[in-house]
């Protein structure tokens, strides 16, 4: 909708007009718009320069200023598929942040996942200002980034970590809360279903999963899966079929193979929780979709991007970006239940 002083199909309001109507100079509402005003500029000031700028309909020339400073203020962020909701929710978080500073966010899915990837542009250092990367698709930075653009890492491990800011989860204490409550539930007979990919998120899974059961004479075993649910559900199957005592609960590193272990039991004639505890990680809407509905560790994914999206823009500006990780949640749903023997 056009402002006051921009009837539809007028002239475009400059930065001259929201100068004279908001009583301020030309170089003013050049530090507002620029992200540069605090230090330089009362705070009230800038808020009249804005809200003036909202009345007149006025949007500052992005493209000019960019040329002028050498910068596209846009970053790439390079997940492993875009089919993940994790993902997408991750997108959300960082785009709106970015789109707060003026920035837009390009997201870039790693080939298979995992491995490298091509430039996603004819030469990446000259359309972006940053990246933002899970440790999943970290394989693919090695043609897209090189050595020259600001990296943040998402998710993980913060003393090998390529970037110059690491951003985390509390994985460790997600499957911490995951086994503890296991553990109260009687159960001392457990089947870790892992993801099956090299990557230090789900390394940090298993080793906490480890530490947690230390001392406790459970015994855990593990199968390792791909990450989709009929993979999930073939592994399960053979797991759950094997010589020796089944397991009494399954912790799975994600909702998806979760749900290809629920798949398993029925097949099996198994019923969840009665026979056998199922538990998830990540709460995608998949957790409340099967029934019954998963236990799982809940991941604040948009925060996650958030975070990851204003550590990138301080690395920017020359800032030290917050290092604490996020805490996560284990919302206990229908799929867990006291063992059965």
């Amino acid at each position: 909708m056009a402002g006051p002083q921009q009837e539809a199909g007028g002239p475009r309001p400059t930065s001259r007009d929201v100068a004279r109507a908001a009583g301020v100079s030309q170089a003013t509402v050049s530090l507002v718009f620029g992200e540069k005003w605090r230090g330089r500029v009362a705070e009230r000031t800038a808020e009249r320069v804005r809200a003036t700028a909202r009345e007149l309909g006025y949007r500052p020339n992005l493209a000019a200023r960019n040329l002028r400073l050498g910068r596209t203020r846009t970053a790439l962020l390079v997940v492993p598929a875009l089919t993940n909701e994790f993902f997408a929710r991750v997108y959300t978080g960082a785009a709106r942040v970015a789109a707060e500073h003026g920035f837009g966010v390009v997201l870039y899915p790693s080939p298979e996942g995992i491995g490298p990837a091509r430039d996603p542009f004819d030469s990446s250092r000259a359309a972006l200002d940053g990246i933002l990367a899970s440790s999943i698709a970290s394989d693919a930075l090695a043609t897209i980034q090189g050595d020259e653009l600001p990296l943040v890492m998402l998710d993980s491990d913060p003393a090998g970590s390529l970037g110059a800011a690491t951003v985390n989860l509390d994985i460790g204490d997600g499957m911490r809360q995951t086994t503890e409550h296991l553990l109260a539930l009687g159960h001392r007979d457990i089947l870790h279903l892992a993801a099956d990919v090299d990557s230090w998120t789900f390394d940090v899974r298993s080793d906490a999963l480890a530490a947690a059961l230390s001392g406790t004479g459970a015994a855990v075993r593990t199968a390792r899966a791909l990450l989709t649910v009929e993979h999930a559900r073939t592994v399960t199957e053979a797991a759950l079929s094997a010589p020796g005592p089944r397991p009494t609960a399954l912790v799975c590193d994600d909702d998806i193979l979760a749900a290809g272990a629920c798949k398993a039991a029925r097949r099996l004639g198994l019923r969840v929780p009665e026979d056998l505890s199922v538990t998830g990680f990540d709460d995608l809407t998949l957790a409340t979709a099967v029934e019954p509905e998963l236990t799982t560790v809940r991941l604040p994914a948009e925060q996650f991007g958030e975070r990851g999206m204003t550590s990138l823009l301080a690395v920017l500006d020359g800032r030290t970006p917050q290092t604490d990780t996020l805490p996560v949640e284990l919302v206990i749903r229908g799929s867990t239940a006291p063992a059965a023997r």
